[in-house]
């Protein structure tokens, strides 16, 4: 699992939102260090290693690759790129991530000294790859978006024999994901089913998802990122814009906060005494009295402030006798009254 004790994880997830450019994937990790996340995420593709030239596209969008494999092709980086975006990123304070799509992938991760690995979805199944990645004894983020939950206990039982460290992360593969998609009820379930740390890796394109996961317990949010909506690639319509990361962020540390400082009621309303005071209501004169009036209804009222006899007496002191003359909206005091039955 992430170890950031206490802490929500907040992944901003780059993809192939570079677009194949190493200097737009170095601007990205200073962006998402700016808009306070605590992890980058990339995903390390070596085309020859992963798919094959008959790869058929997800989404037909680029006008530039003839064919899948063509473009993950084009988004490869070289062993020394990849290890300078892992410094770049260390140096920003985040924790560097990256899915491995292949075996080759994760043998390039592993000697860059990758802390942590991210199964993607479509990766679950792949028992060689699993093992490959179990062998560093490193921890584990399992994304479950394509998966049932038989090929899911699979994986989870796979993982767990070697002691490996894991978090199950909930994920729905819809680019975007409509909200009765999301599976936020999944949290819970998945929390029990496996008696691991859970997370959410959202494709939404929005903050909501994310911002309930945090208060439903998940340790972890992983969305993707983008630096405008107008940005070229598959990923931008389940994306947020930095602003949106940021956004996020604050309100995770928020919910992060309410959640871990639990309130005491009693102790609450002892400290807000003095705003009680001011806002709530005490019995008052309703018009000029004499002493010795025998007090009904039609000589009282309830006003602000309430430092005087509270409102919710009003009833019980109703016949008794003043002690002394009242103007009009003078609050009353006990001392005003003589003793009679319902004085306590």
């Amino acid at each position: 699992m992430v170890d950031l004790p206490g802490k929500c994880v907040v992944v901003g997830e780059i993809a192939q939102a570079h677009d194949g450019s190493l200097g737009m994937a170095h601007a990205y990790i200073d962006a998402i260090a700016a808009a306070g996340a605590d992890a980058v995420k990339l995903q390390t593709h070596i085309a020859s290693a992963e798919s094959t030239p008959a790869e058929p596209w997800r989404v037909k969008f680029s006008r530039q690759d003839s064919s899948r494999y063509d473009y993950w092709r084009r988004m490869e980086f070289s062993e020394e790129q990849w290890g300078g975006l892992k410094e770049h990123a260390e140096e920003r304070g985040l924790l560097f991530l990256s899915s491995p799509f292949s075996l080759e992938a994760a043998d390039l991760l592993d000697r860059l000294g990758l802390e942590q690995w991210k199964i993607a979805s479509g990766e679950v199944a792949n028992v060689q790859l699993l093992d490959r990645i179990l062998e560093t004894r490193r921890p584990v983020l399992l994304s479950c978006g394509m998966s049932s939950f038989e090929e899911l206990d699979a994986a989870v039982e796979r993982v767990k024999a070697r002691g490996v460290p894991l978090t199950v992360m909930q994920c729905t593969s819809a680019y975007p994901c409509p909200p009765e998609r999301v599976g936020l009820n999944l949290l819970p379930v998945l929390a029990e089913r496996y008696g691991t740390p859970v997370g959410l890796s959202d494709h939404s394109g929005t903050i909501y998802a994310g911002l309930a996961a945090a208060t439903l317990g998940a340790s972890i949010i992983e969305l993707h990122v983008t630096f405008s909506r107008e940005m070229f690639g598959p990923d931008v319509a389940s994306s947020v814009t930095l602003e949106e990361l940021r956004q996020l962020v604050d309100g995770v540390r928020f919910i992060e906060r309410a959640r871990t400082n639990p309130v005491d009621k009693d102790e609450i309303a002892g400290e807000l005494e003095p705003l009680r005071k001011m806002f709530t209501k005490s019995v008052v004169a309703k018009v000029d009295l004499d002493a010795g009036t025998l007090l009904g209804k039609e000589h009282l009222t309830v006003k602000k402030p309430g430092s005087g006899i509270p409102a919710s007496r009003l009833q019980e002191i109703l016949g008794a006798r003043l002690k002394r003359s009242l103007p009009a909206d003078a609050l009353l005091s006990m001392e005003d009254l003589e003793a009679w039955g319902g004085e306590s």
